[in-house]
């Protein structure tokens, strides 16, 4: 992996620390928002993005969550392991509002209840989704969709119905190197490989610069150059955006933890273990009910 991009998201990562460190009291806010936090808005000054706590989820008497609590820090990555079964796209549904909990509660920054908003709400205030299956247009073209999906930005929509501006061109621009697409950008999207339409919905999710990106099983499919480029992508985006990407993958899992990084094993609703890629290893319940099949 190019040593460059394998450290770029680990120094952004550093850097809001430190920030966080030397800004002193209560009521500051981290490096990725310079102003005063409107009421509609994620309030991420306590270094928080998602909290999930007691989070509970039946379907007919099958507890999908059973309690489930986690944390994820703004700037970071978190890998989510375990078998199939083991509540990780339920967990996803009920970020998102697809899925209404039984119990418990689910908060975005400080000040953000989930569960009293609607999918489009959750979408609108910074939570972004990606599929296993990559869903892109694809009669449109690569720079076309990234065109849409700026279009789909409260923001920026009403400019669009003119032309785009310089800084709306340019934000195109960086977001297909970012997905290494710069090439591919008058290609038909539906001739693009599987693995380039993965990265072109990603990078429709990025125009809309999303705080929380969640990512279901993203290198399904892939080449090992694919894959290994996702990597460096996933890896370029920590400490911009906080990312939970569930994988069975256990290389891939390996190249975004680098390992240090926290990485949590749900299994039968809950977590089981939680840790670095080799403490969650060595656990010999996580062996016995997902790494040992």
């Amino acid at each position: 992996m190019t040593p460059d991009l394998q450290t770029a998201g680990a120094e952004r990562l550093q850097h809001w620390r430190e920030h966080e460190q030397t800004r002193g009291g209560s009521g500051g806010r981290s490096a990725s928002f310079g102003r005063p936090v409107r009421g509609d808005e994620p309030d991420f000054a306590h270094g928080v993005a998602l909290y999930l706590d007691d989070i509970t989820v039946s379907f007919d008497g099958f507890r999908a969550l059973n309690a489930l609590s986690l944390a994820i820090n703004v700037g970071e990555l978190r890998c989510i392991i375990g078998p199939n079964g083991a509540g990780k796209t339920t967990m996803m549904d009920v970020i998102t509002g697809k899925t209404r909990p039984d119990a418990g509660s689910a908060t975005f920054g400080q000040n953000i209840d989930l569960l009293r908003l609607r999918e489009n709400a959750i979408a609108q205030i910074g939570i972004g989704r990606k599929f296993q299956k990559p869903t892109v247009y694809e009669q449109l073209s690569v720079f076309e969709n990234l065109e849409l999906a700026l279009a789909a930005d409260r923001r920026v929509r009403a400019s669009l119905f003119s032309r785009l501006s310089g800084e709306q061109l340019d934000r195109i621009g960086e977001v297909m190197a970012l997905i290494h697409l710069t090439a591919q950008a008058q290609r038909t999207a539906g001739l693009l490989s599987h693995g380039q339409k993965q990265w072109l919905e990603i990078g429709m999710l990025l125009m809309q610069d999303p705080k929380l990106l969640l990512l279901d099983e993203p290198v399904a499919g892939m080449t090992d150059e694919e894959t290994e480029r996702t990597a460096e992508l996933f890896l370029s985006l920590e400490g911009q955006h906080s990312l939970v990407v569930v994988e069975h993958d256990m290389k891939f899992v390996e190249q975004l933890t680098e390992g240090w990084k926290k990485v949590t094993v749900l299994h039968e609703g809950r977590v089981l273990a939680e840790g670095t890629l080799s403490d969650v290893q060595a656990n010999q319940q996580v062996v016995e009910v997902y790494l040992g099949r």
